[in-house]
């Protein structure tokens, strides 16, 4: 156990998607570009990100931002991502945040109407355009990393549900696509936790007989989630729920899962370049998509997409761990108390 910690921060939120941002107290970390920082979080420091995510100071649906030193050229701010099982390539609501706390913070020079920036996350580049007024910053728009479909068709065999056919897409990170029909559910009249596990399985056995590969970076290959749709017609807003990492619910939309379901919606002739379409997750505040070109730095059919949302702020303050503290670097809640018992050895 390590000696006292403490670790300031600011709490916002986004569509009530939670983002915890780090002001003061992490380590500066080693590396010369984003991924080999995210690494060394990994590896050497994730006793911190466990004591502001986990229990007692988050919960199983806490999300976080470290700020660390940009390897982007012009770049206003390198991020890394958090959660409860560890550390994303991208997350949309996050940058949407950020790119409030951005301007808030001075890092850039705000400009009326429209603040244009670039923030570099482990994916890449995202270009950041935050509305302000009278110096107040209202909507923020990011422009997504290079957007395509990985795999049509994936089929896959799920006990209680027979064989579940979807599609592969990223828009920063990867996740399987499909409407929760194909489950033989309701999307709305489900209960949330029978989509969580349906999406939870489906995400459970894609990533046990199917190896993911990004086309450039391998830290990136790898399936982040599952996302259940309604049955809207491309013409109308969509609702979905997004289910991550360890069975994490986005209460947003989701920017990456936004971006992705653009990318998949435009490679299928459903949805033209240009054409906003507005989406909604469990917390029932919108995010907006538009694909806005063609991506040439990217594969084969990958576009741009912009993404749009608003932030709020929740809170902020210093968190404190003491050495004797047992609990004090997290702990998941658990779901038995056999997990408990073991937990105390």
């Amino acid at each position: 156990m390590p000696g006292r910690i403490e670790l300031s921060f600011t709490d916002m939120h986004t569509a009530g998607e939670p983002v915890r941002i780090v002001t003061g107290g992490y380590p500066a970390l080693k590396g010369d570009t984003i991924l080999a920082q995210r690494r060394d979080a990994r590896d050497n420091h994730d006793h911190l990100r466990r004591a502001m995510m986990l229990e007692p100071r988050g919960h199983a649906g806490m999300y976080g931002v470290i700020p660390v030193r940009p390897s982007y050229p012009g770049a206003a701010l390198g991020v890394l991502f958090t959660h409860n099982e560890g550390y994303s390539t991208m997350c949309g609501h996050a940058t949407v945040a950020l790119g409030r706390w951005v301007v808030e913070q001075g890092l850039v020079a705000p400009v009326e109407p429209v603040t244009r920036f670039v923030i570099e996350a482990p994916c890449g580049p995202l270009a950041v355009s935050c509305e302000v007024k009278d110096g107040v910053v209202g909507e923020v728009r990011f422009e997504s990393v290079p957007a395509f479909v990985h795999a049509r068709d994936v089929a896959v065999e799920l006990p209680g549900h027979g064989r579940i056919v979807s599609d592969i897409a990223y828009g920063g990170a990867f996740y399987a696509i499909l409407p929760a029909s194909r489950f033989g559910l309701d999307f709305f009249a489900t209960p949330v936790d029978d989509l969580v596990a349906a999406a939870g399985a489906l995400t459970d056995a894609i990533r046990a007989g199917m190896r993911i590969d990004h086309p450039t970076e391998p830290d990136l290959g790898f399936l982040y989630g599952t996302i259940l749709t309604d049955d809207a017609p491309p013409e109308a807003e969509s609702w979905n729920l997004c289910v991550f990492a360890e069975r994490q619910i986005d209460r947003s939309p989701t920017g990456s899962g936004v971006t992705a379901r653009m990318a998949l919606d435009h490679a299928s002739g459903r949805v033209e370049t240009g054409r906003k379409r507005v989406f909604r997750g469990i917390s029932g505040e919108p995010f907006t998509g538009r694909v806005t070109r063609r991506a040439e730095d990217g594969p084969e059919g990958a576009v741009r997409v912009e993404v749009g949302g608003r932030s709020f702020h929740a809170g902020r303050g210093v968190f404190v761990v003491e050495p004797a503290d047992r609990l004090g670097l997290g702990f998941d809640l658990g779901r038995s108390f056999a997990e408990a018992r073991e937990r105390v050895g």
